[in-house]
């Protein structure tokens, strides 16, 4: 992996994950206005069409022919924009105030998960380096979250139908990460129209369903009482995120990638500071070690490269280069 694809992955996936952690503390506001459902529908669904967009006028109509894919395009799909998506939201919306900072650090165990099925379903143990550095980042996001208190320990028991919704949408959007690298000949930009467009058909028929049951579908007013953040979570947590994810992922492939989530949390807590909040030392302790892991992982990333390669043989050299989990 060439240092400038590293450093281009970085940037990239650091920008989604800053922009997820803006996400949520904007969510709630739109959520005293709007069901979850319709919320997380409607801002893909506009996601889904300035993504088709971009798509026809960069790759033509042709890029949106699924090549025998479809099924597989739509389990990644359904796993992003719709289980993660409505569950996400659903849990916040049911957590309150506190399901801000409960979805956030909630993300932070996406690295421990992708760790785990990569593991158990693909025996692709990944780098001791890796290991320690994701137990590092999600050491202090927890310490950045919970300030160093107990507390939110009591809080997991008390809400563990909304926990369960959140760890569900999370583990959703881990496997759509790594879906990713079975379409390594198409663009990023493909990979995530197609997914997105499937997804949020999806979430279509399902709020369709919710509706003819009783749910609320929200009147004009409504909308225009939550503009602002929707276009908010339609730009930057929607497209722009979306986009710099899969790209950044596909450079420095999922293993390595996801870390920066731990981020999310991070920015979530900036966001509360900038509002008026201050920074114990506990937060400030989080967030050394979060950033500190996440360098410490990319320098015995490319470190440990070269070595690597001269011991695999060459079917292994190949899956690597390909960008594949098994950093």
């Amino acid at each position: 992996m060439k240092k400038n694809q590293v450093l281009i992955g970085a940037l990239l996936c650091l920008t989604a994950s800053i922009s997820w952690g803006a996400m949520f503390p904007v969510a709630e506001r739109a959520l005293m206005y709007i069901d979850p459902f319709y919320f997380a529908f409607l801002r893909y669904l506009a996601v889904s069409v300035i993504l088709g967009i971009l798509l026809l006028m960069k790759e033509g109509k042709k890029s949106f022919s699924l090549e025998g894919q479809g099924k597989k395009l739509l389990f990644f799909g359904t796993m992003a924009f719709t289980v993660y998506n409505f569950l996400i939201f659903a849990g916040q919306d049911l957590l309150g105030h506190n399901g801000v900072i409960v979805a956030s650090i909630m993300e932070s165990l996406m690295p421990m998960i992708s760790i785990l099925i990569l593991w158990v379903f693909k025996s692709a143990r990944p780098m001791k380096y890796t290991i320690a550095s994701m137990f590092l980042a999600l050491i202090g996001a927890i310490l950045v979250i919970t300030n160093g208190s107990l507390s939110f320990v009591f809080l997991l028991k008390d809400s563990i139908i909304p926990i369960l919704f959140i760890l569900i949408g999370v583990i959703g959007w881990v496997i759509y990460t790594m879906g990713g690298n079975q379409f390594n000949g198409w663009s990023t930009l493909r990979y995530s129209t197609l997914t997105c467009i499937l997804g949020t058909a999806v979430s279509a028929i399902i709020t369709f369903l919710a509706t003819a049951m009783g749910l609320s579908v929200p009147t004009a007013e409504v909308m225009q009482s939550i503009y602002g953040e929707m276009i908010f979570m339609i730009i930057f947590p929607g497209a722009i995120a979306l986009l710099s994810w899969n790209l950044g992922i596909k450079l420095l492939t999922p293993t390595n990638g996801i870390l920066f989530i731990n981020l999310v949390p991070i920015t979530t807590l900036a966001i509360v500071f900038i509002q008026g909040g201050s920074l114990s030392s506990y937060e400030i302790l989080g967030t050394f070690l979060v950033i500190y892991a996440l360098i410490q992982n990319n320098y015995f990333q490319r470190k440990n490269l070269p070595s690597r390669v001269k011991e695999m043989n060459p079917s292994e050299k190949n899956h690597l280069i390909k960008g594949t989990q098994h950093q």
